[in-house]
């Protein structure tokens, strides 16, 4: 299960990161999302994923599953459209949360940031307020609003 709230936001915030990933990522189907992404943490190791998510906005199910480098090759070679590429940063907040900050496609005209916060159940997410030094940064918020997810932009900018 997947419980989290997202934004559109404009660069990185003015905080200190504690984890830098790269990462490439593409879907065999966006209702429900069917992906693969591949995973580098900078100074750390890669992971390959199989990622399948169900419908919901702020609450959905999500199955991750391990696949090997040569697992992820043959997928992402059955793709008929170029890998999203992604740069992550992520953010410790208040009460053992992270904030995510996804700069997606910055070689691309379609190009943009996007925030995330992960929760632990759906009574502190709905109750959850954003510090106040984040407030102005994460005033967009996109959570559940249709065509804001990475499946909907994958359509939009690789099945167009």
């Amino acid at each position: 299960m997947e419980i989290e709230r997202r934004w559109l936001v404009t660069g990185w915030p003015e905080l200190e990161s504690a984890a830098t990933l790269y990462m490439d990522q593409g879907y065999f189907a966006v209702r429900p999302a069917v992906r693969i992404r591949r995973e580098v943490r900078l100074g750390g190791p890669c992971r390959y994923i199989a990622c399948f998510k169900g419908k919901g906005g702020l609450v959905r199910e999500e199955i991750e599953l391990p696949v090997t480098a040569e697992q992820y090759g043959a997928l992402a070679a059955m793709l008929d459209a170029p890998m999203i590429e992604k740069e992550q940063r992520r953010y410790p907040l208040p009460g053992g949360l992270t904030l995510e900050v996804n700069q997606v496609d910055p070689m691309l005209d379609t190009g943009f940031f996007y925030a995330e916060v992960e929760f632990p159940d759906e009574e502190s997410a709905r109750a959850w307020q954003p510090p106040a030094e984040l407030a102005d940064y994460l005033s967009r918020e996109t959570t559940g609003q249709p065509g804001e997810s990475m499946a909907a932009y994958w359509a939009r900018t690789r099945l167009a």
